[in-house]
């Protein structure tokens, strides 16, 4: 079978860490678990593999400290985020430090699968997608907005729905509210329309 690309699984429970990999081995997928952030860490700096599956509730560095010492937001692969229902607030931090999307638990290892599989190929079709003007214009704010959050403008310009602009990215709805409440608290506007004005106007001088 050939090999669909590298998946990192960090978590510090051996049992999540088996049943995904498992699952993800049997697709296809070469899988390299790790069970603390550290050795995960050592591992992601120099060899960036094609997806990562990150637990938030870890002994000593937890999944939102590993996500700010990689610079997750730059980071280039997805990150999901592993999270129990009590902890979506956690899962939203870590949407703004990078994280891709977040899986709830309690989860069923094919749906990770499928997330994963969704989330590689939007990731690969970004790369040889043709760059959207909103992609490369320089509009008031724009500096101040991550790589992630501009391709979320792009669907909200386009008119796209929360459900439809995450469908074309890979995400939830839940979380492309997150990256539309962060892009209007940047760029300052009141609501959607009005975030389009500010971008549009000055795009067509």
């Amino acid at each position: 079978m050939a090999q669909l690309g590298e998946v990192f699984i960090v978590d510090d429970d051996a049992a999540v860490r088996d049943a995904l990999s498992l699952v993800l081995s049997l697709e296809g997928y070469h899988v390299r678990g790790f069970s603390d952030g550290a050795a995960f860490l050592s591992v992601a700096r120099t060899h960036v593999p094609s997806c990562i599956v990150l637990d938030v509730h870890m002994p000593g560095r937890s999944g939102l400290d590993i996500l700010k010492e990689l610079e997750a937001d730059r980071y280039p692969a997805p990150i999901f985020i592993i999270s129990g229902q009590g902890d979506i607030p956690m899962a939203v931090d870590a949407i703004r430090h990078g994280a891709l999307d977040f899986i709830e638990k309690p989860f069923d290892a094919d749906t990770v699968l499928e997330r994963v599989r969704e989330a590689i190929e939007a990731h690969s079709r970004r790369g040889t997608a043709e760059p959207s003007d909103l992609l490369t214009a320089h509009f008031p704010g724009h500096d101040l907005l991550t790589p992630r959050e501009r391709e979320v403008l792009v669907q909200i310009a386009s008119g796209a729905s929360n459900k439809e602009a995450g469908r074309k990215l890979a995400i939830s709805p839940r979380t492309i509210e997150v990256h539309r409440a962060r892009i209007m608290e940047k760029l300052g506007a009141k609501n959607a329309a009005d975030l389009v004005r500010i971008v549009l106007k000055d795009m067509r001088g």
